[in-house]
């Protein structure tokens, strides 16, 4: 039996850039959040204290990964997910609170400015991606 398949959706070129941002941000997302369920005793020697709430860190990391999948999704479909992409973006920039009251203490790590920058720059890509594809 054959399944006839539609002419393939049409996409405006707002659309196509969220498409490619969506997918950069969801697979920078899974290659550096994946990792956080393997290295938790690493994490311990590198950055002591030892974690004493271990399911506060999991729950983190599976947090984390539940918003790349959500970046999948509105990778599939911008325009119908363009919404979703408003939480995205504060998403991006939930890291600079901590950013502006740890670090006139001296207590934002430096080796995380790197991680900031990337999300400040996927969080503009986003409010790009917003406001280029269609209602």
């Amino acid at each position: 039996m054959f399944v006839h398949h539609s002419a393939p959706e049409r996409l405006g070129s707002g659309a196509k850039f969220a498409r490619i941002v969506f997918t950069i941000a969801a697979l920078y997302g899974f290659v550096t959040i994946i990792p956080f369920y393997f290295s938790e005793h690493r994490l311990a020697l590198e950055y002591p204290p030892p974690i004493t709430h271990p399911e506060f860190y999991y729950a983190f990391a599976g947090v984390c990964l539940v918003w790349q999948i959500l970046f999948v999704f509105i990778a599939v479909n911008p325009e119908r997910c363009r919404i979703i992409m408003i939480p995205c973006m504060l998403e991006k920039l939930s890291l600079l609170p901590a950013f502006f009251i740890l670090a006139p203490e001296n207590r934002f790590p430096k080796s995380w400015l790197p991680l900031l920058a990337i999300d400040l720059v996927l969080g503009a890509l986003f409010f790009v991606a917003f406001k280029l594809t269609k209602r």
